[in-house]
């Protein structure tokens, strides 16, 4: 994610990347690396970027932000709510540094044309939304970093659902009434669920479900909007690892029959995107902010405390997984 990221910068010009930060020196770097994250601050960087794994999230952003850096941060952004609560006191401490998460996926290209249809009011008001987003966890899925719940938090829902869940959160507002199953079946061995189920609704009546899936053996993304006049999908997101698909925005408007209802089975209008730009998006964004000081719209940190409370909250209506998570926590601790 870091390469990704410096890529993006670089694409988008305005950074001078002055040192990088990782556990071993890699010798094919173009800029000068350290290994401890402290060493960063003798090249004196106005910006931080932060792509490590979830635990070390929280201590880095603060520390960034005490130093009076801006600071660009990976999704999940930490393990819980209280790891987001403590960079939001840090925010505040800091006065007017930028605080940035990268939840991509709100600016992929098929998304923000949802949005925008949903903005602009004709196809009436939402009625509910489902949303499918899973992988197979592959070979190496037990020994993943993002597996272990004291590094990541929790398994696929917080690793790779957080990002429907955001949508979600970005379409609907937030949820007050959470039911859930999380599950896990495929790999008993590993503390994490691979498999979440989740059913929501927000105080205005806006239902949405979410399954997040580590044994989806055929990579999915699929999020669904049904409204009043119509319906808005989107199948397929393109990623860095391109295995999603291509991403397909499907878009349909109720036709009425004869004595006013809608007839099945409306005309589908479909836009297909091949470029995947978010990256570029989020770096520009950035950059806005932190050069112009424009507003962050997308990735703040209320936004990431919201969709962290939420998932927290699917983990804990499930009656069954919440007592494993507590057994778990008595057996760290005890």
């Amino acid at each position: 994610m870091g390469k990704i990221r410096h890529k993006a910068m670089e694409s988008h010009g305005g950074f001078d990347v002055v040192v990088a930060c990782d556990t071993a020196i890699d010798p094919s770097a173009t800029v000068p690396m350290v290994t401890r994250p402290s060493d960063v601050y003798d090249f004196a960087p106005d910006v931080v970027v932060c792509s490590v794994p979830n635990i070390f999230i929280p201590d880095l952003v603060c520390t960034a932000l005490s130093h009076g850096k801006h600071v660009f941060c990976e999704k999940p952004p930490g393990r819980n709510s209280s790891d987001v609560q403590k960079m939001i006191t840090a925010e505040r401490a800091a006065g007017g540094s930028v605080l940035k998460f990268g939840f991509n996926h709100r600016v992929h290209d098929a998304i923000e044309e949802a949005q925008k249809l949903l903005s602009a009011g004709t196809m009436g008001d939402l009625y509910f939304m489902r949303g499918v987003y899973g992988k197979a966890g592959g070979p190496d899925y037990a020994k993943n970093w993002r597996n272990d719940p004291e590094q990541s938090g929790g398994g696929i829902l917080i690793d790779q659902g957080i990002h429907m869940l955001d949508l979600f959160q970005m379409f609907a507002g937030n949820f007050c009434d959470i039911q859930s199953f999380v599950q896990r079946k495929f790999w008993t061995e590993v503390p994490v669920e691979d498999n979440a189920f989740a059913l929501m609704k927000t105080p205005q009546g806006v239902v949405a479900s979410l399954h997040s899936s580590a044994t989806q053996w055929q990579h999915t993304f699929r999020l669904e909007l049904y409204l009043r006049n119509g319906f808005i999908s989107v199948d397929g997101i393109l990623s860095a690892s391109g295995s999603y698909g291509a991403e397909v925005l499907n878009i349909a408007i109720n036709r009425l029959d004869s004595s006013g209802n809608p007839s099945p089975n409306p005309e589908l209008q479909e836009i297909r995107f091949t470029q995947d730009l978010s990256w570029n998006k989020e770096v520009a964004e950035f950059y806005d902010a932190v050069v112009h000081g424009k507003p962050i719209k997308c990735g703040t940190s209320q936004q990431a405390l919201d969709v962290m409370q939420l998932v927290e909250a699917i983990y804990q209506a499930d009656p069954e997984w919440s007592q494993t998570l507590r057994t778990s926590a008595t057996e760290v601790t005890g």
